[in-house]
């Protein structure tokens, strides 16, 4: 483990207990711990360099109780990866870092040895974490375009990506605007209103030309959300924009599929955007042959509804993939440091439920969850001081830590059952062919087996922890 990460998690006040191996068949489990290795965020304990072994056997006559069984012969979705937003807010607060303390952050970050974060999100034009409003085109109406700029970006917005890049070549990016330009809309203002019909072709050109900007700019960009959060336009308050479904249907197969068709860009595109509680809009979206024709997936936030939901959008259009791409803590919880056993369930339950990615929201901002225009108190998945740029890190960073280090893209769910209180477990099969395991404990300490194949293992899981097993 790099030295620098085992500092991070000492200053957290978490314990990581990490044996390295080679991984091998389930049927064919060694009963050599140097097989497997462990890691265990948990509370009150310094790093330890003490391992917990894993000793493989043949499974015992005893009770299957409080066990954990993992069958990698029933195979779900592959994955894409994990990430966050790189929002204006976030990239201003890495603009502002000093460039030796930003590198290393970007190393813990985005590094394919560190947490290896690879599907991150941009906005097309200011969100509400933005230090002002502004779209690409502002003003009278010009549905020709000839005003399109992204110089706005070019200041930090568009440096910060190519550093994101360089550190890690596989960084898949997937851009969403929160609004249209104000002329396009009712109300004629960035701030809230709906999408008027006469413009969507100029606006799907106006997608069109944001995509080639940024691959000129050396920021290539292979998937697209139509808006952010189509249901709602946030009662004026931050940029937003409300898309009326029919709209976001024709939209998508009228104008914004053939206006990339056209121009030669094989970019993705992303229905919804938006909570849980749509999922019979997104049904009712891909009803039409048209619409799937152009729209590859669905992409989801987790503040209303219930994760199952994507499993119902799944169990009618299977083809339709999914992808979690926002949610985040808020600063002023008091638990916005240790609360990684919410954040590890939460990932749990959506990738348990199809989902190929997750995508956090900002993934720095600072103490008092700024820059902000809109009327939220979120937080970063990290946190810099304006100050003295000393980096915190939240206990969404923990958890997705104990996911995003070990299952890599190309991976693929796999089953894993057992009913035993307060624990969520999913397991995957990496594409070298390690098993993965994520167990996360809510609960009091408690011993559990795992079983694979015709081998079973024994774990002692630690309070309030996320346990990643790999073998």
């Amino acid at each position: 483990m790099n030295h620098s990460l085992k500092y991070l998690f000492l200053a957290a006040g978490l314990v990581v207990a990490n044996l390295t191996g080679s991984c091998i068949a389930d049927e064919t489990i060694s009963s050599s711990s140097k097989a497997s290795s462990v890691t265990i965020t948990a509370p009150a304990k310094l790093l330890s360099n003490t391992s917990q072994p894993l000793s493989w056997k043949p499974i015992g006559q005893g009770t299957a109780r409080d066990t954990i069984h993992v069958d990698a012969t029933k195979k779900f979705q592959t994955i894409l990866g994990f990430g966050g937003a790189f929002t204006d807010a976030s990239c201003f607060t890495f603009k502002e870092m000093p460039a030796e303390a930003r590198q290393k952050l970007f190393h813990e970050l985005f590094a394919p040895s560190e947490l290896g974060l690879n599907v991150c999100r941009t906005c097309i034009g200011s969100s509400d974490y933005s230090t002002g409003v502004y779209s690409y085109d502002e003003g009278e109406p010009d549905p020709e375009l000839k005003r399109f700029s992204i110089d706005f970006d070019r200041q930090y917005i568009l440096p910060m990506l190519r550093e994101a890049i360089h550190t890690n070549p596989d960084l898949f990016l997937f851009s969403t605007p929160w609004s249209p330009p104000g002329w396009m809309k009712s109300g004629k203002s960035l701030l809230g209103g709906t999408m008027h019909r006469q413009y969507l072709s100029a606006y799907a050109n106006y997608f069109v030309k944001f995509l080639q900007a940024y691959a000129a700019e050396g920021v290539p960009v292979p998937a697209v959300t139509i808006q952010n959060e189509v249901d709602t336009d946030q009662d004026g308050r931050m940029p937003a924009c409300s898309w009326p479904q029919e709209i976001e249907a024709d939209f998508t197969a009228l104008h914004l599929g053939p206006a990339l068709d056209k121009a030669g860009l094989k970019t993705q595109i992303w229905l919804i955007d938006h909570n849980y509680n749509l999922w019979g809009r997104a049904i009712c979206e891909l009803e039409s042959p048209d619409v799937r024709k152009y729209a590859t997936g669905i992409a989801w936030h987790g503040y209303l509804g219930e994760p199952d939901r994507m499993t119902r959008v799944h169990n009618a259009y299977p083809d339709a993939k999914m992808y979690w791409t926002e949610g985040g803590p808020d600063y002023t919880d008091k638990a916005y440091r240790t609360d990684w056993t919410k954040w590890g369930r939460t990932f749990t339950g959506i990738f348990r439920n199809w989902c190929r990615s997750v995508t956090a929201w900002n993934i720095a901002l600072d103490e008092n969850g700024k820059p902000n225009l809109g009327p939220f108190p979120c937080g970063g998945i990290v946190t810099v001081n304006s100050k003295t740029k000393e980096v915190t890190r939240s206990g969404q960073y923990y958890a997705l830590a104990q996911f995003s280090k070990f299952i890599k893209r190309g991976a693929y769910r796999i089953q894993s059952e057992g009913e035993v209180a307060d624990i969520a477990h999913v397991a995957f099969v990496n594409p070298d062919g390690q098993r993965v395991l994520v167990l996360t404990n809510s609960g009091a300490a408690r011993p559990i087996k795992v079983r694979a194949g015709e081998k079973e293992t024994a774990l002692n899981l630690d309070a309030d922890s996320i346990t990643t097993v790999v073998w």
